[in-house]
């Protein structure tokens, strides 16, 4: 029998929805939920292999694109076992997964404060499919606790310790379940238990965050309090001084909410080009010699290059540098302009294998003569939260 488990992952106008086999990680069904709250919502899924779309009511609520998503799911007549739910920010509290109960959505709300822009919009999506799903468990999987047995030298700021003891005020990482599934894929790559594989891997999507891992365990992440901190990514300015926001809002008149919107929401790939977000775009554009986009590529590789090697002091026993995310796994530019920055260190790729690793492939893309691995792992988070889900079902 199928342990088939419902995952929600929930934003503030879209709800993503899969039904994932827990075991093998098969994906019968998944869509998106889009634009809620406004004119244009809609949905569109694939089931069994087949494109479907639908439209929603205009300003469509969670609510109603949950119904909706309700009756997809008992079309198909699958019987699931339990509901997923991804959460952003766990906080200190939450080390693993979670089984919904009233002390836990608190909780939930409590580190709102930490992410606004995720945690109250999981919350919505939990307590709404509550009430679909009344007689399944609900369980959380949350971004933050992969990184939950970092040392103190990693994840604590250079600031007041009364700062962290009193408010939590720490780095928390994030993307955790990408990285988990990373970790677990790589190590039956290369045949070694879990406990003693230890890579530097790279999520690299519209949001984009490196982590490393020594020995099966996160001992450093580049996403800090919030899921600003660190590399630049598609919209987010990532590392910078951090008297910047408080200069900007002063020479430009603008508010402290205005400055937080320029640097996570204009700011990055998008920022740096003036064209776009979208690596594709960009990779485009800078062949066709446009000189924004080609600095936003040369900036956004410098950095990543950075935290990779900054983060070989960290896991001295290094078996692989992993890629993964939709930049990750299909950029050959990106993963060749990076690595190029190690080949005195001699880490190298085979551009052969570089340019066909493409579109769900796997497997390593370094040269035969590099001294360490280079692999590409296609990530799947869903399936990290349909397992933890399933341990409670």
């Amino acid at each position: 029998m199928k342990k088939e488990v419902i995952v929600l992952n929930c934003g503030s106008s879209s709800v993503k929805f899969a039904i994932i086999d827990a075991d093998t990680g098969e994906a019968g069904l998944s869509g998106i939920a889009e634009s809620l709250g406004n004119d244009d919502a809609s949905l569109s899924y694939k089931l069994n292999g087949q494109k479907e779309q639908q439209t929603l009511p205009a300003n469509a609520s969670h609510a109603e694109a949950l119904a909706a998503i309700q009756t997809i799911i008992s079309s198909t007549g699958v019987q699931p076992i339990a509901l997923g739910h991804r959460v952003v920010h766990g906080g200190e509290r939450f080390k693993e997964a979670a089984l919904v109960d009233d002390s836990v959505l608190a909780s939930v709300e409590e580190y709102a404060s930490m992410a606004p822009l995720h945690n109250l919009a999981n919350l919505k999506g939990i307590t709404t499919a509550q009430a679909a799903y009344p007689d399944l468990p609900h369980v959380i999987v949350f971004d933050t606790s992969f990184f939950q047995q970092m040392p103190k030298r990693a994840y604590m700021y250079a600031l007041p310790k009364a700062l962290y003891e009193q408010h939590g005020v720490r780095k928390y990482g994030f993307h955790g379940t990408s990285h988990k599934f990373i970790l677990d894929s790589t190590a039956q790559l290369l045949n070694k238990p879990v406990e003693e594989t230890s890579i530097i891997s790279a999520h690299l999507g519209n949001g984009c965050s490196v982590t490393a891992i020594e020995k099966g365990v996160a001992v450093d992440t580049s996403m800090g309090f919030t899921p600003l901190e660190g590399l630049m990514m598609g919209t987010r300015c990532g590392d910078i001084d951090p008297s910047l926001p408080g200069t900007l809002q002063e020479k430009l008149g603008k508010t402290a909410a205005e400055i937080n919107s320029l640097i996570n929401k204009e700011s990055g790939l998008a920022g740096i080009s003036g064209l776009s977000n979208d690596c594709r775009t960009l990779e485009e554009a800078a062949e066709a010699g446009h000189e924004g986009a080609l600095l936003a590529l040369e900036m956004f590789c410098y950095r990543l290059a950075k935290y990779i090697s900054s983060y070989m002091i960290a896991v001295p026993s290094l078996d692989a540098v992993v890629f993964t995310g939709g930049i990750g796994e299909n950029s050959s530019y990106i993963r060749a302009t990076t690595m190029g920055y190690f080949s005195h260190l001699g880490v190298t790729l085979d551009e052969q294998s570089n340019q066909a690793m493409r579109f769900g492939a796997k497997g390593n893309i370094a040269s035969s003569s590099s001294t360490k691995p280079v692999l590409i792992v296609p990530t799947n988070e869903e399936w990290v939260i349909a397992a933890e889900a399933a341990k409670f079902a």
